[in-house]
């Protein structure tokens, strides 16, 4: 049983997973997670591995350029794509399970470079703490044959975060990641108007030095949740009036404060039994 393993256990067997699969293709995001898997597989595969950087609307604008550089400080071979799924209707009317099209969309594109360059494994960085959260993307890595390594060997977040730190890597630190569509209720329409809405207000609260942030949109309104250690920032006043200026410009009516501050998944609050 993974629970039963220590970390140095987990990181050997993730080592031997991917020393068995020979060749693999990572699915990288620039994310805590992506970034850990890349470098063990860099380490153990050396040039049987490349990584895979997908940008689209969907893609927080502001991680780009991060991305790029932690691939090349790893030392790895990177491929870009530009995925379409916001040319899926069914995508864009944002059901529950929006994540699943998402995925689909990635990993045919991703098996399409896999199979020309002769890899036939692609892995992702789900590890072993996603079991708990809804991830409606989970059937689509299972249609496509996709493995998460980092799940197989039982490596949490917090021992993904020890070893990065351990082995140097940016990331170790690195706040959560999603993609831009996470930001809307379910059943409101995505749009790129919207996602760059989005993502205009989070690079703008960035700038400030906030971390953990999610700009949550619902029709004219923005509900921002950063870290809960942060929240006390808003109440200084001129910085509060230079945030609602400018979020006001990007298009937004309302501007609210989510006093919860960033919990993962919480617009999976609203789900039950019955929604999934």
């Amino acid at each position: 049983m993974q629970e039963d393993m220590t970390k140095d256990e987990k990181l050997l067997k993730l080592k031997s997973i991917l020393k068995d699969m020979g060749h693999v293709v990572v699915a990288f995001s620039g994310g805590v997670d992506s970034t850990f898997l890349l470098k063990v597989a860099h380490d153990v595969l050396n040039d049987n591995v490349f990584a895979v950087l997908a940008t689209s609307p969907t893609y927080p604008s502001r991680e780009y350029s991060k991305a790029m550089e932690i691939v090349r400080q790893i030392g790895a071979k990177l491929r870009v794509i530009r995925t379409r799924e916001l040319e899926d209707i069914t995508f864009n009317n944002n059901p529950v399970n929006r994540c699943y099209y998402c995925k689909s969309e990635l990993f045919q594109k991703i098996s399409e470079l896999a199979k020309k360059d002769g890899f036939g494994n692609m892995v992702d960085g789900s590890n072993y703490d996603d079991r708990s959260d809804y991830r409606p993307g989970m059937k689509a890595l299972k249609e496509k044959k996709v493995r998460s390594p980092l799940m197989e060997a039982g490596l949490t977040k917090k021992e993904i975060r020890e070893f990065s730190k351990g082995m140097n890597l940016p990331t170790w630190e690195k706040d959560e990641l999603a993609c831009l569509s996470s930001r809307f209720p379910y059943g409101e329409k995505i749009t790129a108007e919207k996602l760059n809405m989005v993502d205009m207000v989070e690079n703008l609260l960035s700038d400030l030095g906030f971390r953990n942030i999610r700009a949550r949109h619902s029709k004219n309104t923005i509900r921002i949740e950063v870290d809960p250690g942060q929240i006390y920032k808003f109440f200084d006043r001129d910085l509060r009036n230079r945030i609602l200026r400018s979020v006001k410009q990007i298009g937004y009516t309302y501007v609210t404060i989510d006093l919860e501050g960033y919990r993962r998944g919480s617009m999976n609050e609203v789900l039950n039994s019955n929604t999934i």
